[in-house]
């Protein structure tokens, strides 16, 4: 499923020559576990997401990632995904909810909100004695932005412990390297500081996903908020687009998307 969501996000890009590649093939391993085994989500889409767990995108970016994941595990067709960007699309080049898209709670097109919005999410869970877990994904340049370090002092502070928070850390951003623009320095020690439980875990291994997901999971309702510091490379899985800044937010050409989907399977679920 993971190389067919790859398949889908560089034919999507590619399509409308717009969009984001090289995180969301970079995020694509950990968002194919999240919904297709560690979440437990219902059937549909309820909006307030009442006794089930729940998932916000942060960095909305990388939204072709999460429209594919959305749609092969079943919340809208995923003959969708051929009208992604174009006018009038529910798939617009950010989530969004004037849209209406099925999955999408909150729009993501501004960086540094999305801390704030699960820990309020996760916080009214834990006040209607809903047991079950918010997830986040954050980009790491999106740590640079102040209000994330607000958020994350009032979750430890209001010990806010069904809520998991994953770091797409691939120490890259739209300029450049993090280290470059503005370096993060130890974010595991900043997360221990702040009074979160910090786990570390290799975002494009599948089975390490699965692993440290579970183990996340199970140490959830323990007085602590939960960060994920997920080393990841940006492009994987497309080898001329890994581990560069460059392909943060540009298309590939035909001839590239020929080679891409050369190194990306054909799968048995098929393109869209």
């Amino acid at each position: 499923m993971a190389t067919q969501v790859r398949r889908d996000i560089v034919r999507m890009v590619h399509k409308v020559q717009s969009g984001h590649p090289g995180g969301s093939l970079g995020c694509t391993d950990f968002l194919t576990a999240l919904y297709f085994n560690i979440m437990d989500r219902k059937p549909g889409f309820d909006m307030d997401g009442v006794g089930e767990d729940i998932f916000f995108l942060s960095n909305g970016h990388i939204s072709p990632v999460f429209y594919s994941i959305l749609a092969r595990s079943g919340y809208f067709p995923v003959s969708e995904l051929a009208t992604f960007r174009h006018i009038n699309s529910r798939l617009q080049g950010h989530p969004a909810t004037h849209e209406h898209l099925p999955g999408v709670r909150i729009a993501s097109g501004s960086l540094g909100q999305g801390m704030s919005v699960a820990a309020g999410a996760a916080l009214a869970k834990k006040m209607n004695n809903d047991d079950h877990i918010v997830y986040t994904l954050h980009g790491d340049g999106e740590l640079q932005e102040g209000q994330n370090w607000e958020a994350i002092m009032f979750a430890a502070h209001h010990k806010i412990d069904n809520l998991i928070s994953t770091i797409d850390y691939n120490g890259q951003q739209i300029d450049g390297s993090t280290k470059q623009v503005m370096d993060l320095g130890d974010l595991g020690a900043k997360f221990t500081a702040f009074g979160w439980l910090v786990m570390e875990m290799d975002g494009n291994d599948m089975a390490d996903v699965l692993k440290v997901m579970a183990e996340a999971k199970a140490a959830s309702g323990n007085g602590k908020p939960i960060c994920i510091l997920m080393k990841t490379v940006m492009g994987k899985g497309v080898s001329f687009m890994e581990g560069t800044h460059e392909w943060h937010g540009i298309a590939p050409s035909d001839k590239q998307l020929e080679e891409a989907l050369g190194m990306l399977p054909v799968s048995s679920f098929g393109d869209y």
